[in-house]
């Protein structure tokens, strides 16, 4: 891991953002060969200056700046050319001195996206039919001021033939090239651009003023064929959102939904946009629809839950300082939470579907051993080190589950808000009171812990803080089950595959037997991860190792489940041979039982507070 640090260095003041415009021009035309072309003016006086490459992006909880990919970088003022020295220890920044005479600077580099691989929006975001521009990328600023008083103007060259869509307002057009109106930096940066030769814009309808859009950029035409069912759901997203909420931070919003099997894939937030990055075939295949349902209503919740409202620990002056993740189990996993029930509200999802998908990860986060050493806070904490981490060993060491256990945690919270209330009370009236408030132009409000305590307790007086410090604080065995169990519900395993774990299974390529023997493994029989304590790890089998056979046949996944199949009336046989590295040797798995999948069954003897919750809020 590269832990880098902020300098404080003493520079020589620059020109007042007010008195001086940066200007940034963004060559992409080179994006289908994965290189852009970076022209930056920036107003200087003579002395040593400091300029800073983006290193801490919002959204990425990390310091996730590709600075390795940026390239060719020169530096010149009135015609000569500047020397630069990359800073020892703060590896995004760059010393310079500004010549006598010199008012502006000229610089010029390149940023290579790299092919197929990596994370977030430093992985892959070019194809040789479209991109994804992220401004991160393209900019240098003056060490000093704060990103909100550094003024951009940006004009972006796109191939010839494409078409773009994003939330930062355009000033005009020319041919293939576009300016946009003069913003801050941060919103600069808040503001990514997807451009592409298939490329569709769906409108999804006004509130008042406001407008939402959905641009579809795929590589192929095929893939932008969204259907009317489709899209209905995404309008009902919008009208969902306002219901819920009661009011919106944005000037416009435009989900920018990038259909490819060869770029990162991901959903990232920002204020007035989503950079939402799924396969090719994600709009015309049913498995993947449902696989990616909760995406678009993930990011969206972000423009107020993370945008509007943010934990005081991840608001930073610009982008070199280290954010503090403490509260990323109310930033994402409140997100996470209401972006899942958003699925049912929306029709996006069936009831039936998201309650297996709440069993699945109730079931998930209840056979993890990381739980007895891990709390959940420590996943938050350290966010930006599991971001990276490897899947294998990933039960015991647990990873960002801040997520999914957000879910539990605050489904959870709200059935025990409408208990407390007679039903009079839900999260709902939370999310109006924290996040709503009179709509209007992007905004950021901070708060804290006690912040948060405050207005729960306005909505419905309760000792909040102790019931989230047991839930998030403590080493718990199990995750929280109340609000399943409160809701009317339990979890219970039996031998059906539910179909959203079959989803799973279909979109993330593997075979999920951990409820039985404790391994989940990929097509061609890797061990992608093994569960502690479960009897495969006591039969000595490790993640990375690959299965070649199954009870002296070639290994397949089917053969597999019907080995573990005939156990459910009695001992029966279950040796895999295995293979680590340039060793092979057999492995007996001592296991009754049957295959075994997790469902959420309805408990008669409770209310079904649950299925409430999955009500639609907004007026047909």
């Amino acid at each position: 891991m590269r832990k880098l640090l902020a300098l404080t260095l003493v520079c020589a003041p620059i020109l007042t953002p007010q008195d001086n415009t940066i200007h940034v021009a963004l060559d992409a035309t080179d994006a289908p060969r994965r290189l852009f072309h970076t022209h930056l003016t920036m107003p200087a006086r003579p002395g040593p200056m400091t300029l800073l490459y983006p290193q801490w992006i919002p959204g990425e909880h990390g310091p996730t700046g590709p600075v390795v990919d940026m390239v060719a970088l020169t530096i010149s003022a009135n015609g000569q050319r500047i020397p630069w020295a990359r800073d020892n220890v703060n590896l995004f920044a760059y010393h310079i001195t500004v010549p006598e005479g010199a008012a502006a600077l000229d610089i010029h580099f390149d940023q290579i996206s790299p092919p197929e691989s990596g994370e977030f929006s430093a992985g892959a975001s070019t194809t040789e039919a479209l991109a994804v521009i992220a401004w991160n990328q393209a900019v240098l600023y003056p060490q000093g001021p704060p990103a909100d008083q550094l003024q951009y103007q940006a004009t972006l060259r796109i191939p010839d033939g494409r078409k773009f869509g994003t939330a930062l307002p355009v000033a005009r057009e020319s041919g293939n090239e576009i300016e946009f109106e003069p913003c801050p930096l941060n919103t600069l940066i808040d503001s990514p651009v997807s451009t592409g030769k298939y490329y569709r814009t769906v409108d999804l309808g006004r509130d008042g003023s406001i407008a939402h859009y959905l641009h579809i950029a795929a590589d192929s035409g095929r893939a932008t064929e969204i259907s009317d069912d489709q899209i209905q759901h995404y309008k009902n997203l919008v009208a969902e959102t306002g219901a819920l909420f009661g009011a919106r931070h944005y000037r416009s919003y435009h989900f920018l939904y990038t259909l490819s099997d060869h770029v990162a894939s991901f959903g990232l937030e920002h204020h007035e946009s989503s950079d939402d990055r799924v396969r090719e075939r994600a709009l015309l295949e049913n498995s993947a629809e449902r696989y990616n349902a909760d995406l678009l209503p993930h990011e969206f919740v972000h423009s107020w839950n993370g945008k509007y409202r943010r934990p005081a620990g991840l608001v930073i002056p610009d982008y070199s300082e280290p954010m503090k993740g403490n509260l990323l189990w109310v930033y994402e996993g409140l997100t996470q939470y209401l972006g899942e029930i958003l699925t049912a509200r929306t029709g996006l999802l069936s009831h039936r579907d998201l309650r297996e998908r709440i069993g699945i990860i109730a079931a998930e986060l209840d056979n993890a051993p990381g739980r007895l050493w891990r709390p959940l806070e420590d996943t938050a904490a350290a966010a930006q080190l599991l971001y990276d981490a490897r899947d294998d060993y990933s039960n015991l060491r647990r990873g960002v589950d801040y997520y999914d256990e957000g879910t539990l945690l605050w489904l959870d919270a709200d059935v025990t808000i409408r208990q407390l209330s007679n039903g009079k009370k839900s999260l709902n009236d939370f999310c109006r009171l924290f996040y709503g408030g009179p709509s209007g132009a992007p905004e950021l409000k901070p708060y804290t812990f006690d912040q948060l305590m405050e207005a729960l307790n306005q909505v419905e007086p309760y000792d909040w803080a102790a019931f989230f410090h047991k839930r998030v604080d403590s080493i718990e065995p199990h995750p929280p089950m109340a609000g399943i169990e409160n809701g009317g519900w339990k979890l219970v395993y039996n031998s059906n595959l539910p179909d959203m774990l079959r989803v799973d299974e279909d979109e993330k390529r593997e075979w999920d037997f951990r409820y039985s023997i404790g391994l989940i493994l990929k097509e061609e029989g890797r061990v992608d991860d093994v569960i502690m304590g479960s009897p495969a790890q006591k039969a000595g089998i490790a993640p990375e190792d690959k299965v070649i056979a199954v009870n002296n046949h070639a290994y397949s996944g089917n053969l597999l489940s019907e080995a573990i199949d005939a156990t459910a009336s009695g001992p029966a046989p279950i040796e895999l041979l295995i293979k680590r590295g340039e060793f092979y040797s057999v492995h007996k798995i001592e296991y009754q039982g049957g295959n075994r999948y997790p469902h959420l069954e309805r408990d008669e003897s409770r209310p079904d507070v649950l299925s409430k919750i999955m009500e639609p809020l907004a007026k047909k």
